[in-house]
């Protein structure tokens, strides 16, 4: 199994590396691997909505890590979105990031397992992991559940071995993400993946 796991914070050993790291304990354990890909300190522009990528299969945008990274999201089980919070609201990098990763790419997402892990000093967490989450559901991704919301508290990156329970929370989101990841491999084996169809395109301007 293989776990992309994109680091949105522009703090290179801040609260989600922090996260990230604990869960790493956990896929390591069970031989998971983890691919980590830091992109809230990059330059990373928004897409323009230009329409290439459907004629060229990446983004037209060829000098960030999007098309670098279509690869590894097509070759990973599943994929963990990091976010600090900011003004109630992820990294706008990392959104500028995901969503021409997810639209550009061309992959094929069904039943790849999708989780996100938010960090805050205080408050802002719920719509921050909200958002985050919002790249699964359309794109066929089963969401990893844990014993809370997945998100841990801190101004510092050490800060959030004091928050245990939010520890506890990102351990057994991994657990839950290695389980899931196995049984849909064995799943998919067994019976396929399922057939989905995608003739409908509601417009509502007549």
């Amino acid at each position: 199994m293989k776990v992309l796991m994109v680091n949105g914070s522009p703090v290179a050993k801040g609260c989600i590396a922090t996260a990230f790291a604990i869960a790493k304990e956990e896929f390591a354990a069970a031989g998971v691997e983890c691919k980590e890909v830091v992109v809230g300190n990059k330059d990373i522009r928004g897409c323009i909505a230009c329409g290439r990528c459907g004629e060229l299969g990446r983004c037209t945008f060829d000098n960030d890590l999007v098309n670098e990274c279509a690869p590894k999201l097509a070759e990973a089980d599943g994929i963990i979105i990091g976010s600090p919070v900011y003004y109630g609201n992820p990294n706008g990098t990392l959104l500028s990031f995901m969503q021409r990763l997810f639209y550009s790419s061309g992959v094929d997402l069904r039943m790849k397992v999708g989780a996100s892990i938010v960090s805050c000093r205080r408050g802002g967490n719920s719509a921050t992991f909200e958002a985050l989450n919002q790249f699964f559901g359309i794109s066929g991704m089963p969401t990893v559940p844990s014993t809370y919301w997945n998100d841990v508290h801190g101004y510092k990156g050490e800060d959030v071995y004091t928050d245990e329970e939010g520890v506890q929370t990102i351990r057994n989101l991994a657990r839950n993400m290695t389980f899931m990841m196995r049984a849909i491999a064995d799943g998919a084996q067994e019976y396929g993946i399922p057939e989905r169809n995608k003739e409908i395109f509601t417009n509502f301007i007549r």
